[in-house]
């Protein structure tokens, strides 16, 4: 078993709240957790349709059954349930009696701030960060097999084929999750879709662009477009707005949740490939950008990310605030430190005055530049 960074920041406030919510992709391994967190606890999946019905139909006695801890998995599919934890918990007054978990963050969220605002602890699990591999013995020698294989739990521990494993998530995903979520009549062009996205990864996202390849309207884009975002495949990265400099890009970027699904989508079966593609700079950017907001929301933080651009083009790759400061990174898959990798960071710092600059590339070593510190990939579980 690979020890979860998120155990420690779980643990505490299990001891605080009646109810902890772990969110986040499937197979992201919340199940596994949910039960490292506590063995004891009693175990019920509402994807199975039994405890479904059981649930749906008879919520007090489902309650009554799961009670004095219990770990409800998938508690999305029985919204009903919500507003029946709210008295049970408020009734008896104990911390720590309930582990949910949900696959669509919002639907999840949707419940628990209508009846569970106050009563539990939100965390989010993503796939495997690269400090946590470190710590095992599925660590990676490059940041190309890493980004190829992804970082699902059960892909890395079964020896999964790449093709294989992402082939029969994306079926699933398409099948299951998007038939619950959203009433899609044409699902084979919303696959095509989701090729079309993992196309565009770092790019702005242009819903117009895509429309007119696919034959549809702004509208049904930015209707899919949060659906993979609330089924953690892709997500947006915003511009920051500042009042220093208003001539700005306001359009998102995209990117995925896990560099295995987006190597897939993009037909990369192995780091051979990978490092002649034309999308590698591109899927390099989506690792580091994901493995921020991986050890982010294992110390239980919710990250708040940007990028910066303005209408000359100049560039932040990433931009977090960190009060009073600005931290800015520029992101290069490059093993050679060149020094027009510099130019948007150097820009930037000539608009504020507290800003630590940051370039993260694809070779080893680490230098303490005056200006800019130099990270290499294999050390970038030590930022964020």
């Amino acid at each position: 078993m690979i020890q979860r960074l998120l155990y420690t920041k779980a643990s505490q406030l299990l001891e605080k709240f009646p109810i902890i919510a772990i969110t986040g992709p499937r197979q992201s391994g919340k199940t596994t957790f949910s039960k490292q967190l506590r063995p004891e606890y009693s175990y019920v999946n509402l994807e199975d349709i039994t405890n479904r019905e059981f649930a749906k139909n008879d919520p007090k006695g489902f309650l009554n059954t799961y009670k004095n801890g219990a770990i409800i998995d998938e508690i999305q599919y029985v919204p009903e349930l919500f507003s029946y934890l709210q008295v049970f918990t408020d009734e008896r007054n104990q911390v720590g009696e309930y582990i949910i978990t949900g696959s669509q963050n919002f639907l999840l969220m949707q419940q628990i701030s209508q009846s569970l605002a106050g009563r539990v602890a939100l965390f989010t699990l993503l796939p495997l960060s690269l400090k946590e591999l470190k710590q095992s013995e599925y660590s990676y020698s490059t940041w190309e097999s890493y980004a190829v294989s992804g970082s699902y739990p059960r892909k890395i521990l079964f020896d999964i084929n790449c093709r294989d494993y992402y082939a029969n998530y994306i079926s699933t995903y398409v099948e299951r999750d998007v038939r619950l979520l959203k009433n899609i009549t044409n699902l084979d062009l919303f696959q095509k879709f989701i090729f079309l996205v993992a196309g565009r990864v770092g790019q702005l996202f242009n819903q117009s662009s895509l429309g007119n390849e696919l034959g549809v309207d702004n509208k049904t884009i930015n209707s899919w477009m949060s659906l993979l975002e609330t089924s953690y495949i892709a997500y947006r990265l915003y511009p920051y707005h500042s009042n220093f400099n208003k001539r700005i890009v306001k359009t998102p970027k995209i990117y995925f949740y896990d560099t295995g699904l987006l190597s897939y989508l993009l037909g990369i079966k192995s780091e051979q490939e990978l490092s002649q593609h034309f999308a590698k700079g591109s899927v390099f950017e989506n690792l580091i950008i994901t493995e921020g907001l991986k050890n982010t929301y294992n110390k239980g933080d919710n990250p708040i990310f940007y990028f910066w651009r303005d209408h000359a083009n100049n560039e932040v790759d990433l931009l977090i605030e960190n009060y009073p400061n600005i931290d800015i990174y520029e992101i290069k898959s490059s093993t050679t430190i060149k020094m027009d990798f510099f130019k948007g960071l150097n820009y930037f710092k000539g608009l504020h005055s507290s800003v630590n600059a940051h370039l993260i590339y694809g070779g080893n070593e680490n230098q303490k530049r005056t200006e800019v510190e130099v990270i290499g990939w294999i050390s970038i579980d030590s930022i964020f």
